[in-house]
């Protein structure tokens, strides 16, 4: 299920789209694209995004401590919350 999101979750999603489209990403390569001094703001996105249907997560394969994110598109999350 995909819900519409907060303003300012809305704009750093749409960093992160414009830097990863379909590519898997880290916590670590989200703060460089968001340029934020503070993780817990990365980690909060992350978490509301994933709380909207907006991202994915899956572990690492070969490291379980490393999450991999990866961001539905904007078309198909639209299309999503027409559905409901």
């Amino acid at each position: 299920m995909v819900e519409p999101l907060p303003r300012w979750i809305m704009k750093r999603y749409s960093t992160l789209w414009n830097k990863f489209r379909d590519k898997e990403f880290t916590h670590k390569q989200a703060t460089e694209a968001l340029k934020e001094k503070d993780e817990r703001v990365v980690s909060l996105c992350i978490s509301d995004l994933k709380k909207y249907g907006w991202l994915e997560a899956r572990l690492h394969p070969e490291d379980s401590r490393i999450r991999l994110y990866n961001l539905k598109g904007p078309e198909e999350a639209v299309k999503e919350m027409k559905n409901e």
